[in-house]
């Protein structure tokens, strides 16, 4: 990026309990200038005093939040509007409101919509406020079952390079038993295919063992999807770049995700890998059995 090319600008917001500290400090380690509780209605003036004291190239987050007040409502006339030409991200954090209330109540601080009531209150009303900037997000990550050093990977995986311009595919593998990913923006279900957990020699193995990747890839109908799906995901894939969003979620399931789930998941990331996209197969409930 030269001296003139404006520099990337996250806006990084979502519930309360989220992890949008986290997401900051990490955004800060990756050499973004971080301002944390910006009413949206300073969003320029801010990017403006960066680009004359550290220049233009400097890369910019900013965490906006529920604690703007009335203030937030302005946000997505300001995203609309665009920033000074630089290239805008939303990131949206969720997770689930017994997460979110189990966070807070550790950290033992009231929801800022709590309003004298239960904190479950404060969170159904944030979620309101929220709803259309989380449909609009660029990126949602869901922080349920993350701890902090995988949300810090999410985040470095997102924005730790500067080539912006590519779409990035995370290809997820996991287990039914155990939950489906809800910030997937495609999931498909592995189980229509006979479960290696059967045959004795298998059982112990992964999807990432060549014997059991190729009894998995090697049943009948495991070719035919892949051979269809992922043209499907590349077409979709376009799309998302001519509409500016450059992350995509594939999340593919079997019974436990030890092994169908985890052959297609790494079969998927290498055949878009080959077509020029960065994907990365990333497996979530590999070990937990």
């Amino acid at each position: 990026m030269s001296e003139s090319t404006p520099g990337q600008l996250v806006v990084v917001t979502g519930m309360t309990g989220a992890g949008r500290s986290t997401a900051a400090k990490e955004l800060e380690d990756l050499g973004f200038y971080v301002v944390d509780n910006l009413p949206p209605s300073l969003l320029p003036d801010v990017v403006r005093l960066v680009d004359e004291t550290h220049g233009p190239a400097q890369r910019v987050a900013v965490v906006v939040d529920v604690r703007s007040g009335s203030f937030f409502q302005g946000l997505r006339s300001a995203l609309a509007h665009g920033v000074a030409g630089r290239d805008t991200t939303l990131v949206f954090l969720d997770a689930g409101d017994e997460v979110l209330v189990r966070r807070q109540e550790a950290a033992r601080r009231p929801h800022p919509l709590q309003e004298g009531g239960r904190l479950l209150d404060g969170l159904h009303r944030e979620r309101v406020v929220l709803g259309d900037l989380r449909s609009e997000a660029d990126l949602v990550i869901d922080t349920s079952n993350l701890n902090v050093h995988q949300l810090t990977d999410r985040i470095a995986e997102a924005f730790g390079t500067a080539d912006a311009t590519r779409l990035r595919v995370s290809v997820i593998s996991f287990g039914f038993k155990y939950g489906i990913p809800v910030d997937a923006d495609f999931l498909a279900d592995m189980r229509f295919l006979p479960n290696p957990h059967w045959i004795p020699e298998l059982r112990p193995r992964t999807g990432q063992d060549p014997e059991v990747s190729a009894y998995v890839l090697g049943r009948e109908g495991a070719a035919e999807f892949v051979d269809a799906y992922v043209p499907l995901l590349t077409g979709v894939a376009e799309g998302y770049l001519r509409e500016g969003k450059r992350f995509m979620r594939v999340a593919i399931g079997c019974t436990g995700g030890k092994h169908r789930s985890v052959a297609m998941t790494e079969e998927i990331a290498r055949r878009l890998s080959e077509q020029g996209y960065v994907a990365r197969a990333i497996h979530r409930d590999l070990g937990r059995e």
